[in-house]
């Protein structure tokens, strides 16, 4: 289970006085524990490997426009500690699908559904990220299918 990946690292990281690595990931399990409560909150189970893998990418996402703006304003040493962190939870996500895989995805969903139109759009990026969690962009798929559907 990835949570536990993550635990383990926590482990190693204390072991090794990685700072860095050490912050990074609590911060990560403090917002896996976050999320978990929310869930509860709201009646559902904790979250599972999929759901993990779609809040890491969250996570990045944050802190690349963080690095977009510390840039703007000339704070190179924070930069190098967004970029640094992004390395940190990169580390588990799995491999990203290539552009080519990406389309060829999109493709084989649009088909399996029976999607026509942009009214399906939804069903589309429902189903590629019940697959494909983590592993795409889905800012970027979702310009993909909605142009292939309004195509």
């Amino acid at each position: 289970m990835l949570r536990d990946e993550i635990n383990e690292a926590v482990k190693t990281a204390m072991k090794s006085q990685d700072k860095l690595k050490l912050g990074t990931l609590r911060m990560v399990n403090s917002a896996i524990k976050n999320a978990d409560i929310e869930a509860r909150g709201a009646g559902k189970a904790a979250l599972g490997d999929a759901d993990i893998l779609g809040l890491l990418q969250k996570l990045i996402k944050q802190r690349q426009e963080s690095v977009e703006l510390y840039r703007k304003g000339g704070r190179q040493e924070l930069v190098e500690q967004e970029e640094a962190e992004i390395a940190v939870i990169r580390h588990f996500l799995p491999q990203a699908l290539s552009e080519a895989d990406t389309n060829a995805a999109i493709t084989e969903v649009i088909r399996e559904t029976g999607a026509s139109g942009m009214k399906d759009m939804g069903k589309v990026i429902a189903a590629l990220k019940e697959r494909y969690a983590g592993r795409m962009d889905f800012a970027k798929a979702s310009g993909l299918v909605k142009a292939r559907l309004t195509g």
